[in-house]
């Protein structure tokens, strides 16, 4: 059985985070979402259990995946839930530099491999961060995240 581990800090979960999902469920038998504690991504929208949250009910309709939280490196969630491959998402050529060297050093501590998947050019240039932003001003991006996110994003809204 073949399984992937999909590591993120997804504050919040957006649709090319969705698109990523979505296209690994059919490349594994099974995809694990990790839920990154990350404190060098500056301040939240949303703790980690409301992360799992939208992001379960966001991915509902897919049968093969699990959602995991995780404060350790990402290479030990993976030989944890016993992921063969870890997946990630990339928007533009700046992402590549930076995931790169992640790829390169979590093969070294583990041996496992990182497949990038690029995302579609309509969510090339949606970023959490952005999403984060927008919200933070009062602005509608319920056209970048998946519906259970956009509600609890509106409830946030000022």
């Amino acid at each position: 059985m073949t399984v992937a581990l999909f590591p993120g800090s997804f504050d919040p979960f957006h649709n090319g985070h969705l698109e990523v999902a979505e296209r690994a469920s059919r490349l594994f038998d099974a995809l694990v979402v990790a839920v990154v504690t990350n404190p060098q991504k500056g301040e939240r929208l949303f703790d980690v259990a409301e992360r799992e949250e939208m992001i379960a009910e966001s991915l509902a309709h897919l049968d093969s995946v699990r959602i995991v939280s995780m404060s350790v490196l990402v290479v030990e969630v993976a030989l944890e839930v016993g992921a063969n491959v870890i997946v990630k998402g990339l928007r533009a050529v700046s992402d590549f530099e930076n995931e790169l060297q992640m790829a390169q050093m979590n093969q070294h501590l583990s041996g496992i491999e990182t497949l990038f998947l690029p995302t579609s050019s309509s969510h090339s240039f949606v970023a959490s961060r952005l999403i984060r932003e927008v919200v933070r001003y009062g602005g509608d991006v319920s056209e970048f995240v998946p519906p259970p996110v956009a509600s609890r994003l509106k409830e946030l809204r000022p």
